[in-house]
């Protein structure tokens, strides 16, 4: 199995991180089983982490993730056991599950998907069937998938206040859709629990909420071992009323870029970084990478051509960005064989299941790398990330990984407080 190398050498405050982080580990884990009593946690989370050497910060949490299919398949009992664990914080009576993937039946990698996470959830001791929105699926449909396995596509009903297929009336509806084209009506007000709830989706979800509610969570936690925030968590700010089209909103999303860079150069002064400051500005709503570009000068936003505005205009769905997220960018300096790699963290319930490195061939070290030509290399997260090695060295892969674990189940914490601050409220 490959293992990631960090090409850089400005590495003294990162492995001060983890040397901190290993010592604090009793502390560490007390604190966060404590925030799990008070918080209900996603049901499943993915994260992207950026290392830099020097600052290692999640920058986007994903809560519909979609690549249970890169994780290595060695680990699947720790995956269904965290699967048990999840299904009976939320839905303890849970026997029969409809699963509602993507509408996107071409993606055949991502259907891939569909089946590992129905493969743990059967093994998990529940009964699972798949229930498409796509209006042209009228018949249950079987999609053969590279690997040799097939996925079954059913057609979902509603009858009453109750969604369900064929012969199957399911106790929980579980998301794997994260509802960037909108709420379907076919899923407002049913009885059943649906998980993650609706409003985790991208129809109401902002970026920016989330990285507010990291910033709480983050300032706390350098309090409790006693470090620099700035080193997990990335400077942001949000610009809306944008039409990259129009060229409307940009004096914002220029001011704000020139805003974050002094602040991260302030800090790169202070740690001996030699690197020149950049920011990520993407759309504060959806995913797929869609909608992102580099900055390194706030006078760079006037200066986009037609197909950059056209790029940074439209999402996933062909959706309009109103709202962008500026964000510090953070360098990755960790390859394989010489491509740009990012280590992908994936959650179930509390738990840190698996993960992979996100790797692109034909990407820069400060650039986004969730973009097409990009593929996986999957790594084991479980020993890792739970069993550091206190005898050897704060940047050897079980640190290292217990690291990535430990920030990883910030941003999960983080996902919690903003999904409760965010609800819903209900009439008295």
């Amino acid at each position: 199995m490959a293992v990631p190398h960090l090409t850089t050498a400005l590495r003294g405050p990162i492995l001060a991180l983890e040397k901190r982080i290993l010592e604090a580990m009793p502390a560490i884990e007390h604190w966060l089983r404590g925030k799990w009593q008070q918080h209900i946690i996603p049901f499943y989370c993915s994260v992207d982490l950026r290392n830099s050497g020097f600052k290692l910060a999640p920058v986007d949490t994903n809560l519909f993730p979609g690549g249970f299919n890169n994780l290595n398949t060695d680990f699947l009992p720790l995956c269904v056991q965290a699967m048990m664990a999840a299904v009976e914080e939320i839905c303890p009576e849970a026997h029969s599950i409809l699963i509602i993937p993507e509408n996107h039946t071409r993606n055949i990698y991502y259907l891939q998907n569909v089946h590992v996470l129905e493969r743990i959830m059967r093994h998990a001791g529940l009964n699972i069937r798949i229930g498409s929105l796509i209006p042209e699926i009228t018949e249950p449909t079987l999609i053969n998938l590279p690997d040799g396995n097939t996925l079954l596509l059913e057609p979902v009903v509603r009858k009453g206040n109750r969604l369900s297929v064929e012969n199957f009336d399911p106790c929980a509806i579980l998301l794997n859709n994260d509802l960037s084209s909108g709420i379907p009506d076919s899923l407002k007000n049913l009885d059943q629990i649906i998980i993650p709830p609706i409003h985790a989706g991208w129809t109401t979800r902002l970026k920016s909420q989330h990285f507010t509610a990291y910033d709480r969570v983050a300032q706390e936690f350098a309090e409790l071992i006693g470090i620099d925030t700035w080193l997990i968590n990335p400077y942001f700010n949000s610009c809306g009323k944008i039409d990259f089209h129009e060229e409307k909103g940009v004096d914002c999303v220029a001011a704000t870029v020139d805003e974050i860079l002094s602040n991260i150069q302030e800090k790169y002064t202070q740690y001996g970084v030699k690197e020149e400051p950049f920011v990520i500005v993407k759309a504060d709503a959806g995913t797929y990478g869609m909608g992102i570009m580099t900055v390194k000068d706030g006078a760079d936003v006037y200066k986009l051509n037609r197909k950059q505005r056209n790029k940074m205009a439209k999402i996933k769905e062909g959706l309009s960005v109103s709202h962008v997220l500026v964000q510090e960018g953070v360098y990755t300096f960790e390859s394989i064989h010489q491509a740009v790699a990012e280590p992908v963290i994936y959650m179930i319930d509390r738990y840190v299941v698996g993960g992979f490195y996100r790797v692109h061939t034909g990407k820069g070290i400060d650039e986004n790398l969730n973009a097409p030509g990009m593929h996986f290399v999957p790594l084991a997260f479980d020993t890792s990330c739970v069993l550091p090695n206190h005898a050897a060295l704060p940047d050897s892969v079980p640190n290292r990984f217990y690291a990535y674990g430990v920030v990883a189940r910030l941003a999960l914490l983080a996902a919690a407080v903003e999904l409760e601050q965010h609800a819903p409220k209900l009439n008295a």
